[in-house]
Formats: structure tokens, sequence, C-alpha cells
């Protein structure tokens, strides 16, 4: 595996249905979950290594409408 993130997403309101469907469909998502609490939804990437994370995270996942505000967390191997 190279590597992997959860970004976790704030959606306008009314927008998180619209969102969650429209993540489906990029490459590289991975899980799309709505979830409650301070996020609407939480996403799982994976891509080669960090940069097509952060490419994936900036060239795919920000632009999608209804999108206000994203966290990235990347993930990290502690074995």
């Amino acid at each position: 595996m190279g590597a992997r993130a959860y970004v976790l997403i704030e959606t306008s309101v009314g927008k998180t249905k619209d969102v969650a469907l429209a993540l489906r469909k990029v490459a590289g998502v991975k899980e799309v979950d709505g979830v409650t609490g301070p996020y609407d939804v939480i996403v799982v990437v994976e891509g080669a290594d960090l940069t097509a994370v952060g490419n994936l995270v900036t060239n795919e996942i920000h632009p999608v409408g209804g999108i206000e505000r994203t966290v990235t967390c990347l993930a990290v191997d502690f074995t």
C-alpha cells in the first residue's frame, strides 16, 4: 500500500448527500461515510505516495460543490 488518508469534510447546509454521491465517483476514494458530529462526511483516500494523496485532495475533492472545509489526516504505520 502507498499512502492513505482520512478526509474530514464539512458541507454546506443541505448538501451532504450530494457531496457524498459525488465523492463516490472519484478515483482514489475508497470509502465515503456520512457521519454525525462536527463533520458531515469522512472519506478514506489512497494514493501511490503522499504527493498523490495531496493531489487527489486538492484537485479532485476540494472542487466538489457543497464542500465548505476539509481536514486531511494522514495515516501512519507504527509497525
